[in-house]
């Protein structure tokens, strides 16, 4: 924690603003606003704001919404809320996340057909951006609209901008793994104010002033309990005010193992994409890297549970969506960069507070188990 977090929180139940409504909320959004230089909505969680921005962008029975399989479920599964057909397409290895050539290629081809989807999720992986401009230009020539899933990538850079803002709706969480944290919770901005307004007012069980004027609880539209609690939200603003400080930790404790495992054989970091522009960052929310069994000597699955064996958290990059017994039977395009990916991929422990002593534990433990004095 940052130390505002416990002050807000206590202002929330000082003031008895404890639900659905109140002073955190506004100032969060109003904040949060000023980061991304657009309005927003305060949710219950990533998820939440994902299903309603696809609803914003009219998504349903039928639909088609392209998104990479390289990701986590909850990217995908509002797809299906809606009863629209996800797309999968792989990554490039640039960036690991979702490759601009094969879209293009993709949507050329459905153009010709006249069978274009409803839109396009791009989903910026473990604190790194997508490279958005290929992918908005792609989705312009088409008139498709972008939803950018940002959960994992609130503090980086794309050639000096912040990923979530670039298309026509942007989405963040604050769950508890994530940069900074509410414990849960997330955010939703667009460029359009009215987007906004609807996804507020869906968030609250889409009530509708009582055309009577006493209060009669009114639906002419189908709504939800995702809004975000003034408890929650003041959590969230207190993490706010500390996140470059969590983005650079989460950056030095990256860096720390890049320059203590570089003569490890077979261990590869992920690439930073700077994409032309020195104003381009990642975060390194996660500190991932990609195992060359033959090198190394074991695989990273291998790696993984003589890891844990040694008290040693870690797990594979995310398992493409493709390959999942529940999406199994959807079309990928594509699917070998990140089948590679998630095969020889590993993510290492990597919070903004693990100690230097503990960092050097899992440090040596690699080196050992790779045979590397």
């Amino acid at each position: 924690m940052g130390g505002a977090e416990r002050r807000y929180v206590a202002e929330a139940f000082d003031e008895n603003w404890l639900s659905t409504i109140g002073p955190n909320l506004n100032a969060l959004e109003a904040e949060f606003g000023r980061l991304t230089g657009l309005p927003g909505v305060a949710l219950g969680s990533g998820t939440a704001a994902i299903h309603l921005g696809l609803r914003l962008l009219g998504v349903g029975p039928g639909d088609e919404v392209v998104t990479p399989t390289l990701t986590f479920a909850a990217s995908t599964n509002p797809i299906r809320y809606e009863h629209a057909t996800p797309v999968f397409m792989d990554s490039d290895r640039a960036t690991w996340n979702l490759d601009p050539e094969l879209l293009a290629r993709f949507l050329a081809d459905r153009a010709r057909v006249n069978r274009l989807p409803k839109a396009v999720m791009v989903v910026h992986l473990f604190g790194q951006s997508a490279d958005l401009e290929p992918i908005l230009a792609e989705c312009r020539r088409y008139e498709l609209p972008l939803l950018e899933d940002a959960a994992e990538a609130l503090g980086a850079r794309y050639r000096d901008r912040m990923p979530g803002t670039l298309g026509d709706i942007g989405v963040f969480s604050f769950n508890g793994n994530k940069m900074i944290t509410g414990t849960t919770g997330g955010l939703l901005v667009s460029p359009r104010q009215d987007w906004v307004d609807s996804a507020r007012k869906w968030s609250t069980q889409a009530r509708d002033a009582d055309p009577l004027g006493v209060n009669n609880y009114v639906h002419t539209e189908l709504g939800y309990n995702y809004r975000m609690s003034n408890v929650v939200a003041g959590i969230v603003r207190g993490q706010l005010e500390v996140l470059e400080e969590r983005v650079l930790a989460r950056r030095a404790v990256f860096d720390r193992y890049r320059r203590a495992l570089a003569d490890v054989p077979g261990f590869e970091p992920q690439p930073e994409a700077m994409f032309g522009h020195p104003g381009s960052r990642h975060t390194r929310w996660l500190s991932c890297f990609l195992v060359d069994e033959a090198k190394f000597g074991m695989s990273a699955v291998d790696l993984i549970r003589r890891l844990d064996a040694a008290n040693v958290e870690s797990r594979p990059v995310w398992r493409p969506m493709h390959t999942q017994p529940i999406y199994r039977d959807y079309e990928c395009v594509g699917g070998a960069v990140s089948e590679d990916l998630n095969r020889r991929g590993i993510c290492l422990p990597s919070s903004s507070s693990l100690s230097e002593d503990d960092q050097r534990f899992v440090i040596d433990a690699i080196r050992r188990l790779a045979g590397v004095a």
